[in-house]
């Protein structure tokens, strides 16, 4: 599954605004924003970069003023990982990531006094309904990126390409959580972004989310969704739905 999850990787960053393909490596960038989290590269599977391979991505970074930094399935590119420690790049986290077949989908269940099935997942439609799961987002990832118009127009160009954004409202009508499914390449579908504000946790809104989000993909034609967790609680969430795990992923970065 690595080779696919880093094809998909190459084609997901192959439909941003601005695409750099640099001595095997695919830079994805948004001309909207320097974050880090949204500008970033990855190599082709296979590739055996040197380190003038490596100097030109960091250099290509550079030029464009923005941090260098990959995420990628170091399995399918096994050499590119020691050229870029070679090169001064250290860790920023390493995730497990799940795969969910429509073999293994399931139906989630609620957590004690709620019932996950029961909650109403709907897809935004106005632009205030998207700044809203921009917001919710930002504050469930405790600040990693601020909420904002551009925010909520990503979400909602993300939809309109043939991912999906879905989302859970909250009694006062505010976004209680949601999360997106970027568009089906290479036969698979990174679901990501997965976000329940705080004061709304423990309801089962996630697992809603998630399972409406896969059931979504494969009725379009996915063979697989996959998506990564960042700790227990939440890989048991996935696990509920139907999300088995598959491989790992690399987040590596160069400091100024």
């Amino acid at each position: 599954m690595d080779i696919q999850v880093q094809n998909y990787a190459v084609a997901s960053l192959r439909r941003r605004p601005e695409v750099v393909e640099v001595a095997g490596f695919i830079i994805g960038c948004y001309p909207d924003s320097d974050s880090p989290y949204l500008n970033y590269a990855t190599p082709l599977p296979g590739a055996e970069p040197t380190a003038a391979d490596v100097a030109a991505l960091v250099a290509a970074f550079r030029e464009r003023g923005l941090k260098p930094r990959l995420e990628f399935a170091p399995n399918a590119a096994p050499a590119v990982e020691a050229a870029l420690r070679a090169a001064g790049f250290t860790t920023e986290a390493e995730h497990e990531y799940l795969i969910c077949t429509p073999a293994t989908l399931a139906e989630p269940v609620g957590t004690p006094g709620s019932a996950a099935v029961a909650l109403k997942v709907e897809t935004p439609e106005t632009d205030e309904e998207y700044l809203a799961v921009d917001a919710a987002l930002a504050e469930a990832f405790s600040g990693e990126f601020a909420s904002s118009p551009e925010g909520g127009a990503r979400l909602r160009r993300q939809q309109e390409a043939g991912g999906a954004i879905r989302f859970v409202r909250a009694a006062d009508g505010s976004c209680a959580g949601g999360a997106g499914v970027s568009p089906i390449a290479v036969g698979t579908t990174e679901l990501a972004g997965v976000g329940t504000r705080p004061a709304h946790r423990g309801q089962g809104i996630a697992a809603a989310v998630v399972a409406e989000l896969t059931r979504v993909m494969f009725d379009r034609g996915a063979e697989s969704v996959w998506l990564e967790y960042s700790g227990e609680g939440s890989r048991r969430v996935y696990e509920r739905v139907g999300f088995r795990p598959s491989g790992r992923r690399l987040y590596i970065s160069l400091e100024s």
